[in-house]
């Protein structure tokens, strides 16, 4: 019966494990600077996520542009996704490393202005999702 319940337990871990789960930002572009927005994650977010995507700290990353409205008032969805939870727990510690790599070498996060991020952007809502089940696999 323990070997069972081992096998069991070790199984559910294992399905658990290889659940996919992905990060959903949503941002909202504040006073219409959204060249600086654009500019500011295709040169730091994106940089950082192609780093993380090759040394396998993550899945994949996307950003999505889309119109605020009255319902959903932001202009970007910034989405990370990871294998396993395993791969996501490791995230914040394998993102600081990369960035404290990333600022030895160019110094800091680039800006297309002086603007600084919470000049032009700012979170509407950050939501983390575990994938049940999907066609991508």
């Amino acid at each position: 019966m323990k070997k069972l319940l081992f096998l069991l337990t070790m199984l559910s871990a294992g399905s658990l494990s290889a659940q996919e789960v992905s990060i959903f930002d949503f941002i909202k572009t504040v006073d219409n600077n959204k060249e600086e927005l654009i500019y500011y994650y295709e040169n730091n977010w994106k940089i950082l996520r192609d780093i993380a995507k090759e040394r396998d700290f993550i899945e994949s990353y996307e950003l999505l542009i889309t119109e605020a409205d009255s319902v959903a008032d932001f202009d970007i969805i910034l989405i990370t996704r990871y294998k396993n939870e395993k791969q996501y727990q490791q995230g914040e510690e394998r993102f600081q490393q990369i960035i404290k790599e990333r600022n030895k070498e160019y110094g800091g996060v680039r800006l297309l202005n002086e603007l600084k991020p919470g000049e032009f952007r700012k979170n509407v809502f950050h939501k983390i999702t575990r994938t049940k089940f999907s066609s991508l696999k």
